[in-house]
């Protein structure tokens, strides 16, 4: 199966070099996604630039396909569900939830010079960052792309119910499936609330398992795609 991977803020497809390699032998066609605005030259690139670079992919795939978004990327997975629902077997979201229609889509940090720097690693210290060391963050930094603020502060669109239908896959790295269900029951996920199958897989990393953890999530996400 195509396995469209889809990484957060300021990564570009280069990030899931290990994830790929692992799911190449599990079986799977891995499909990292370089999107506008985040590897490509194009700082004014817009959310809605994005989500059709996604929607290309998907298009692009000789049958159905599986698409994996990471941290803010889960809502360009949903995205696709939302544009796509008959030609996705699944959805995977790791370490972060779809935003609702009309909600921005990221504006998380301070905007300079019509982009969102990647904010340092403050906002980060706990249990997203522990899993990466010294050099690991030193090399983070130094790849980070500031993300445009036209896709930052984009507007979620969703319009199309049958988005629900297509199955959902929470992996949680940081936080546990207890903790995302609790979100879930509490109504802090509407999106995720309405889903008619969501499931979970814990993983025991940070907030970035592609990282430190590729093995791993490669195995979680084979066995998401044979389960489709």
């Amino acid at each position: 199966m195509d396995i469209l991977l889809i990484g957060g803020l300021w990564l570009d497809g280069s990030v899931w070099g290990g994830v790929a390699s692992a799911l190449e032998g599990h079986g799977h066609r891995p499909v990292p996604l370089t999107l506008p605005g985040q590897g490509d030259g194009s700082p004014s690139a817009t959310l809605d630039d994005q989500v059709e670079a996604v929607l290309a992919a998907v298009d692009a795939a000789p049958g159905k396909v599986m698409v994996v978004g990471h941290s803010a990327a889960c809502s360009l997975a949903w995205l696709a569900a939302d544009r796509r629902p008959d030609r996705l077997a699944r959805t995977v979201l790791i370490g972060g939830c779809p935003t609702e229609d009309g909600s921005p889509y990221a504006d998380f940090f301070e905007i300079t010079d019509g982009v969102m720097p990647f904010p340092g690693w403050e906002p980060f210290e706990g249990a997203d960052a522990a899993d990466l060391d010294d050099e690991a963050r030193s090399a983070f930094t130094a790849s980070a792309i500031p993300v445009p603020e036209g896709v930052a502060r984009g507007v979620v669109r969703l319009t199309d119910e049958r988005r629900w239908d297509v199955p959902a896959l929470l992996v949680c790295p940081e936080f546990t499936p207890a903790q995302a269900r609790a979100w879930i029951e509490a109504g802090d996920v509407p999106e995720l609330a309405r889903a008619k199958e969501v499931e979970y897989a814990d993983i025991d990393s940070g907030h970035w398992p592609m990282l430190t953890e590729p093995a791993e999530l490669a195995r979680i996400l084979a066995a998401a795609a044979d389960a489709a």
